[in-house]
């Protein structure tokens, strides 16, 4: 430590007269304002005889003040400011939260001002006698409570002043109109805003007619937004000379809708996804034995893959994939195209393949959805809408012998959104008396003739009510067949919960694996004004396999029912991998895994000048209002019935009456 501070630190003892004069501050707060005079003679006083309680205790000297400060001088005021900044003595006593404000007005640095003046020296301490007869006037305990402040005369009134102020009021006054202006401004603009930019909207923008909400939104097809920087309609990678195609009936088709699948790494998880979503569950209505992921769909090289992996998920030995465009991406008529490379060998049977599409009405899956409405295409109000198609009492007879090996026909439960539905039961309409339903087309199921180990695909149009034996009409006249060395009608028609209207093609061995791959589609036609004009028409490998049109699915007199219709529904789109008995029956022993199926794009036309060809809700065929009032069965693939979700079939005037 230094000598200095030692110095500094150092305690007065009693008798022991400092070095240099510096009496204890007085703790009574007694004016600054003495006498030099004064405050000499008493330290002379002081210095010849210390009285006894000076010499019993001492006073204590003030904090951070040392007792060997020497004399300020007037010569030396910046060597004393910045003595007194060091010592605390400037600054320390100022301000609202000084620590002790007498200290610094008493101190010797200081003046009653707060502005400059020159040092004087340090007070003495006296004792004031309280003047009886007087009345006292607190002093000032801050040094800025002595002087005025610069703001002052704001607090100041000048009466006179006011009152000129408040009699003066002038129409002509600038700031006032500025005001008034500036008022105006806003409230034409709100007027204009609220008021004015409806009507020009109103007559100056084209209405879009089409009826399309839905899921992602609504464009001018009624379906998905085309938005800057999101995926459209049309693929942006889609070759130039893919945006038309002619016919088979000689008319122009225009591209409506592309996947192209280029971008890598997309998933297809809920919400991943403006077109397709991956499925999470077991598809349990065909006993498949995979488990659809989410994870087993993806895209990779320019190509969708779906793949299949033998591994153990929810107490299944096979995952693998299903993506669908349900309630996303439907259409109306026209042609679709998907191109396909086939997973496994032609020499390992088993694998089940497939792209297909389905009503929206129903969900692939969702049990509850389909009953009563797969595979209907059906507008008549007769026995076609009865469970098992037969009346209360079991007629026709055809219908309970007229299945496979003499059994019933159909085990359908009926119709349940038939053209007999009740006057205001639960019906997505247009009417109740209008006859939905969820047809399937299938672009194609791969499966292997295992009789020569080739691949073949069924092309088939699933339908309900069934004709006797599911034997639809197949002559020459209303069905064809183009080359019946590679094209044959398929040998199953049905069963008791579906007829099929199918035929089979073979395929090239060299369409497997991501090697080879083949365009497969159907182009769709019908009319609900003219429903005779109806056709489907299959395309394997691009060329035109097989046709079938209003006449093939005509009345069936022998079971009592009507014709069944050319689709009339918006119908989505399905690609699948499975694996089930069902189908075709596994080759364990020649089959391996993992197992992939590529898909190198996806393709929709509509012929020019179609109206509400690309929506799940047409006005013909609504299915928003319906699907969203019984969400229910629509978002829970557990129910497997109508009723288990909460809801019941409408009454059927013909069988139940109304």
């Amino acid at each position: 430590m230094s000598s200095s501070a030692s110095r500094s630190r150092s305690r007065r003892q009693p008798g022991v007269e400092p070095s240099t004069p510096g009496p204890p501050r007085s703790r009574s707060g007694t004016s600054r304002k003495h006498s030099s005079k004064r405050s000499t003679s008493k330290r002379t006083a002081a210095q010849r005889a210390p009285s006894a309680a000076s010499q019993a205790s001492p006073q204590p000297q003030p904090q951070y003040q040392s007792q060997h400060q020497p004399e300020p001088q007037r010569a030396r005021s910046s060597h004393v400011i910045a003595q007194g900044v060091a010592t605390g003595m400037i600054g320390g006593g100022y301000g609202p939260y000084s620590y002790n404000p007498t200290q610094a007005k008493d101190g010797g640095m200081y003046t009653t001002s707060r502005f400059a003046a020159p040092p004087v020296a340090p007070l003495v301490q006296t004792n004031a006698v309280a003047n009886t007869n007087t009345t006292t006037v607190p002093q000032a305990q801050y040094v800025w409570e002595k002087d005025p402040d610069l703001d002052d005369i704001l607090h100041n009134p000048d009466p006179i002043m006011d009152a000129r102020m408040d009699r003066s009021c002038s129409p002509f006054s600038s700031r006032g109109w500025e005001n008034a202006g500036a008022l105006a401004v806003i409230f034409v603009g709100l007027i204009t805003l609220f008021a004015g930019f409806p009507i020009v909207t109103y007559y100056t923008r084209t209405v879009n007619t089409v009826a399309g909400f839905n899921l992602g939104g609504i464009n001018s097809t009624g379906q998905i937004p085309d938005l800057p920087g999101l995926p459209s309609l049309i693929d942006a990678d889609t070759p130039t000379d893919a945006y038309s195609r002619t016919g088979s009936d000689g008319k122009k088709y225009n591209l409506v809708f592309s996947d192209e699948f280029n971008t890598d790494g997309r998933t297809f998880y809920p919400g991943d996804d403006p077109y397709w979503e991956a499925m999470d569950f077991n598809y349990w209505p065909t006993g498949d034995l995979e488990w659809y992921d989410p994870s087993a769909a993806i895209t990779r090289d320019g190509k969708l893959v779906l793949t299949i992996t033998e591994e153990n998920i929810h107490d299944l030995n096979f995952k693998s994939a299903m993506v669908t465009s349900w309630n996303k991406l439907c259409f109306t008529t026209g042609y679709i195209e998907v191109s396909i490379s086939m997973p496994g060998s032609p020499r390992a049977a088993g694998l089940w393949p497939g792209a297909w599409t389905m009503g929206n009405l129903g969900r692939a899956g969702y049990g509850a959805t389909t009953e009563g409405t797969w595979p209907y295409s059906y507008d008549s109000c007769d026995l076609g809408t009865f469970p098992n198609q037969t009346t209360a009492s079991g007629e026709p007879a055809a219908a309970l012998t007229g299945g496979n090996g003499g059994s019933a026909i159909s085990f359908l439960p009926g119709q349940r959104l038939s053209a007999c539905t009740c006057d205001g039961s639960d019906h997505p309409g247009p009417t109740s008396s209008t006859g939905r339903g969820v047809p399937e087309i299938d672009i194609i199921e791969h499966q292997i003739d295992t009789s020569i180990w080739q691949g073949e695909v069924s092309q088939s149009y699933q339908i309900a009510p069934f004709n006797y034996q599911y034997q639809f009409d197949n002559s020459s006249s209303v069905t064809t067949i183009y080359d019946d060395t590679i094209t044959k009608f398929n040998t199953y028609k049905g069963g008791t919960y579906q007829q099929a209207v199918s035929a089979v093609t073979y395929i090239d061995e060299t369409l497997y694996n991501g090697t080879g791959y083949g365009a497969y589609g159907y182009e769709w036609f019908s009319n609900p004004d003219k429903r005779d004009e109806g056709y489907i028409t299959w395309y394997s490998d691009g060329v035109e396999s097989w046709t079938v049109t209003a006449g093939s699915i005509g009345a069936d007199s022998t079971v009592e029912i009507s014709e069944r219709l050319i689709p009339e529904e918006p119908l989505y789109i399905i690609l699948n991998l499975g694996l089930s008995f069902s189908f075709q029956a596994q080759d364990y022993k020649h089959l391996t895994f993992p197992s992939s199926m590529y898909i190198d794009y996806v393709r929709v036309y509509q012929r020019s000048g179609t109206e509400n060809g690309l929506t799940c809700n047409p006005p013909k065929r609504p299915t928003t209002d319906y699907i969203a009032n019984h969400s229910e069965a629509y978002t829970n693939a557990n129910w497997t019935t109508w009723d288990k979700a909460g809801y019941t079939f409408p009454r059927n005037s013909l069988y139940d009456g109304c």
